[in-house]
């Protein structure tokens, strides 16, 4: 009998047949035991080379799909009909719940149950509109970046990369980068260090699950503040955690409102985020005597200390530890560009053995390539002046969006105005909601984001989060004066 088979074009004739072969098998369509016809006829009825068909027979009789019995003719091979047909994703996904249900149910590989609860996607703000009048937040503007520079750099560490030998790499990362690293962090934040007291990551993010990966056991203790960094709220949840949220005041995480037993602390002292106030030195002293008193581990997240545009900087909680205590993790996302993917972390002595064994376990080291080319921007000084330049275009674009927030915006904003980095919240005036103001703006192009996604447990007072990285002056002016204009019909 013919055997069905559908073939389209003359495109790589026999892997078409061999998948539609090899899958009526596995599928039972192919019964254990059914003869094939011969290579022969199956090539004439397809309009193909005996050749192709052959070669098709050849590859199953090989892989054992089929067997071969001399003088017979060639049959399926028994047994295979009771393999399981693994699905796509994509193919579950489009199944109604029910049946979807019914299949996870019949699964033989499963998810620790954790993971089939995890978001699909991160709760931070994406940005919702194709448009220049965007204030989303923790983006930066890529097109102010010296490529010209960058490509001399890449260039470089790819004659370095050719004469180096074939081999793994350190795991804590490139010396250059790492020595580059900490030469910026005691020049710019009075963070001590030695080069190889440093570990490069694949970005912070990448630097908080191997920290909690070595310091939290399932049901621990890590708590995080409130509003706080949803990402860093689901690495900690994924090692089977609990994460407790701690309120914050205008002095940043109330270190009275711990849990006792937290064996994890995760702050950001220099900009809280969303909310953007520094931890008062006050408040920094009291976290790393509570945490010595109880050998808790504090992670101290400085994602855009590098942009400061008034008063006197605020020590690190690294540079205040003298237990051993905080592990200071950094990245490059707010002054490069994130798809770099390189951050880093200083820990404390007492980690870093563990912390390098769980980098090489994961993933063994980062690209080289990226590293050696980034160690020679830092070290020839082309970091420091496209921090200076970006700076200057920062606090311009800050000032416009304090413009409007102070002017015309007053009656319906109260900004919270912080002395650092890229974005600026704001709470809400009654009676606008975030909703209305948001849903507003999104059908006149503009992108704007509420605060209510980054809050746990503590009840969210309505306010909008203004990033400015990659939005330019003229488009924050000119869409700011727009909402100056609707938000006191949307108040009525």
């Amino acid at each position: 009998m013919e055997i069905h088979i559908a073939v389209e074009g003359r495109h790589d004739l026999s892997g078409q047949i061999y998948r539609q072969l090899r899958a009526g098998i596995l599928e039972g369509r192919l019964a254990g035991g059914t003869r094939l016809p011969s290579t022969r006829d199956l090539a004439t009825q397809l309009g193909v080379s005996r050749k192709t068909t052959l070669d098709v027979f050849e590859r199953l009789l090989s892989e054992g799909y089929l067997s071969a019995r001399a003088g017979s003719g060639t049959f399926v091979a028994d047994g295979l009909e009771r393999l399981p047909v693994e699905r796509s994703a994509h193919a579950l996904a489009a199944e109604p719940a029910r049946e979807r249900a019914k299949a996870k149910q019949k699964t033989v590989a499963r998810a620790q149950p954790l993971w089939e609860q995890m978001p699909e996607t991160l709760p931070l703000p994406r940005p919702t509109v194709v448009s220049p009048h965007d204030f989303v937040g923790g983006a930066i503007d890529k097109s102010l970046f010296p490529f010209d520079v960058w490509r001399r750099c890449v260039n470089h560490a790819l004659r370095v990369q050719a004469r180096s030998p074939g081999t793994y790499r350190d795991a804590a990362g490139e010396q250059e980068l790492r020595l580059a690293i900490s030469r910026y962090l005691a020049f710019n934040r009075a963070v001590t260090s030695n080069w190889d007291d440093v570990i490069v990551t694949q970005g912070a993010q990448h630097a908080l699950d191997l920290i909690a990966r070595i310091t939290l056991g399932p049901g621990e203790i890590a708590a995080l503040e409130d509003p706080g960094y949803p990402p860093a709220r689901a690495c900690f949840t994924a090692t089977g955690a609990r994460v407790v949220p701690v309120p914050v005041d205008n002095e940043g995480l109330i270190v009275s409102k711990l849990p006792d037993k937290a064996r994890l602390v995760y702050v950001t002292p220099s900009h809280q985020f969303p909310l953007g106030m520094p931890m008062s030195l006050e408040r920094r002293v009291e976290l790393l005597e509570w945490a010595q008193k109880r050998g808790a581990v504090i992670i101290e997240d400085d994602y855009d200390c590098e942009y400061r545009f008034e008063g006197r900087p605020v020590e690190p909680l690294k540079s205040l530890d003298r237990a051993g205590l905080v592990a200071y993790v950094g990245t490059f996302s707010k002054t490069i560009f994130p798809e770099l993917r390189v951050g880093y972390v200083v820990p404390p002595a007492s980690l870093y053995g563990p912390l390098f064994k769980a980098r090489q376990i994961a993933d063994w080291h980062g690209c080289t390539l990226t590293q050696t080319a980034l160690a020679t921007f830092m070290l020839n000084g082309d970091f420091a002046k496209h921090l200076r330049r970006m700076h200057k275009i920062y606090a311009g674009r800050r000032a416009m969006l304090l413009k409007h927030l102070q002017g015309e915006l007053a009656p319906w904003f109260d900004p919270i105005v912080p002395t650092a980095g890229i974005h600026m919240a704001t709470r809400l005036k009654a009676p606008l909601t975030e909703e209305a103001v948001v849903s507003a703006a999104r059908e006149a192009s503009i992108g704007l984001y509420g605060l209510a996604p980054f809050y746990q447990r503590v009840k969210p007072q309505p306010g909008l989060m203004f990033g400015y990285g990659s939005i330019a002056v003229e488009h924050i002016d000119a869409a700011l004066t727009w909402l100056a204009g609707v938000l006191p019909r949307l108040a009525r």
